[in-house]
């Protein structure tokens, strides 16, 4: 039977490559490599003189990865470009990538089929399992000792601003008042009981307050900030980023500060409007349709 993570189809996979713009001989980051769908296409293009240089911190999909990408440099033989994989934050790229060094940056920060299904997990509430939510498994608190360990005022808080949550006081007090919360499925029911369902909601009552817990345990919206403020330093003039987003919190960020370094001669935007999923990825993969992807150039020319 085939499994969830052998079906991981990469977001706007064609529209991403697009924008990069890659030729043989490139270096280039993935800052979020995954289960390596966007990489395994990036090799391709590269050549026996190209690079690609990977981060992530899961170390579970960082195995999985290296796997498929070994798989792919057999394929391509002699015209296997060079790849180099660092099992840690994105943030941490400066620490291993020389300044002026990179062709193109690609980072797309949804989260992974292989971290949503497998229930041990615990980003989902679709399966019991562990309160965890750590992409990085090894290190950090989980969302299971945030939910029973932080006060209801910061906890209604943490809900509201990263989940956008507006019923995020009531479902805190539902939580602290059901603690100890210690898995998926209980979490998900003490939401639902506080804060049902409205009939012009699409979403399951759970969805904000499980992307609330899952952004701040992770601390994404500050590895997304340290990517944008660092993409620029990485990349050669005329270098290429292309960014895909799965919530507004996210896309906001990117679009500041892409407009931002736009105003400041540091970017060209090629992207006035994000570049969404059409219909026929869409219907493939119904997790493309929140996707929106921004691109840009560096500016200067290169010499």
């Amino acid at each position: 039977m085939t499994t969830e993570r052998e079906r991981h189809v990469p977001v706007l996979l064609q529209e991403a490559l697009q924008h990069l713009a890659l030729k043989p001989g490139s270096t280039v980051v993935d800052c979020t490599l995954g289960l390596a769908g966007h990489s395994s296409e990036i090799l391709r293009r590269l050549g026996p003189s190209g690079k690609l240089i990977a981060f992530d911190r899961d170390p579970q999909a960082m195995e999985l990865a290296a796997a498929k990408l070994d798989a792919v440099r057999t394929e391509l033989g002699s015209e296997a470009p060079q790849v180099e994989l660092v099992g840690d934050a994105f943030s941490s790229a400066p620490m291993h990538v020389a300044a002026g060094s990179v062709d193109a940056v690609l980072a797309d920060f949804g989260v992974s089929s292989l971290q949503l299904d497998e229930a041990a997990r615990g980003f989902s509430f679709m399966a019991e399992g562990p309160l965890d939510m750590r992409m990085d498994t090894r290190r950090g608190e989980t969302a299971e000792q945030v939910v029973n360990e932080v006060s209801e005022r910061e906890l209604a808080d943490l809900i509201y601003e990263y989940g956008e949550e507006r019923r995020s006081r009531r479902i805190a007090r539902a939580i602290v008042r059901g603690r100890p919360v210690t898995t998926t499925g209980q979490l998900a029911r003490i939401v639902r009981a506080a804060a049902p369902a409205m009939k012009q909601d699409r979403i399951h009552p759970a969805t904000r307050t499980f992307q609330a817990l899952r952004i701040y345990v992770n601390r994404e919206l500050d590895e997304i900030k340290a990517l944008m403020e660092a993409a620029p330093k990485l990349l050669k003039p005329s270098g290429r980023l292309a960014v895909i987003s799965f919530h507004s919190l996210e896309d906001r960020i990117v679009k500041d500060s892409l407009r931002e370094g736009a105003q400041k001669g540091i970017w060209t935007v090629l992207t006035k409007k994000p570049v969404t999923a059409g219909e026929e990825e869409i219907e493939r993969n119904p997790r493309s349709r929140s996707a929106k992807l921004r691109a840009a150039e560096k500016a200067g020319i290169r010499r």
